[in-house]
């Protein structure tokens, strides 16, 4: 009798056993399936995030211009040593660069009137960097869609020559 009572505990418990492993493996799978419809609603939700970074990201493209890129001084012959869009910035001493709230340091572009002053450009050029350069609309002077490079000296400036360059207006105006 003692007999038959153990294998019949035994086989309550190996029941027992099998009964709660088969129902936790159930209430696994079920939990597995409710995370994977919250998961499709998160990456719904992100995808409209990414969208609106993209779109406050300062260095997304706004447009993107084809001109010539030359180089110009401070005092060249039609220069009076102001700059068009800032004429309180002195750039006597030979300073090239701007310090812009956003962008930092750049340098100082003179463009037509199709770009609005303090417009951010970045362009690439092997002939200053190998990196792409970043400069802001501040002067004025030249037609179309070109860009003239304040420089340091004349030789710099010759040196420059006048290139075809492509570039892109990340910021437009202040």
């Amino acid at each position: 009798m003692k007999r038959l009572i153990s294998r019949t505990i035994r086989i309550l418990v190996i029941t027992l056993f099998v009964v709660v492993s088969t129902s936790y493996v159930h209430i696994i799978e079920n939990k597995s399936y409710s995370d994977n419809i919250n998961k499709t609603v998160n990456l719904s939700t992100m995808a409209l995030k990414v969208d609106e970074f993209r779109e406050n990201d300062i260095y997304s493209v706004k447009d993107t211009y084809t001109g010539d890129l030359t180089g110009y001084v401070y005092n060249c012959p039609l220069c009076n040593g102001t700059l068009g869009c800032l004429r309180t910035y002195d750039i006597t001493d030979g300073k090239t660069t701007y310090h812009d709230d956003t962008y930092g340091e750049v340098r100082i572009v003179a463009s037509s009137t199709n770009l609005p002053c303090g417009t951010i450009v970045s362009f690439k050029t092997a002939r200053i960097s190998e990196k792409p350069v970043l400069a802001i609309v501040l002067d004025r002077g030249v037609r179309g869609n070109s860009l003239d490079l304040l420089s340091r000296d004349l030789d710099y400036a010759l040196n420059l020559g006048r290139s075809v360059i492509t570039y892109d207006v990340l910021r437009e105006g202040w």
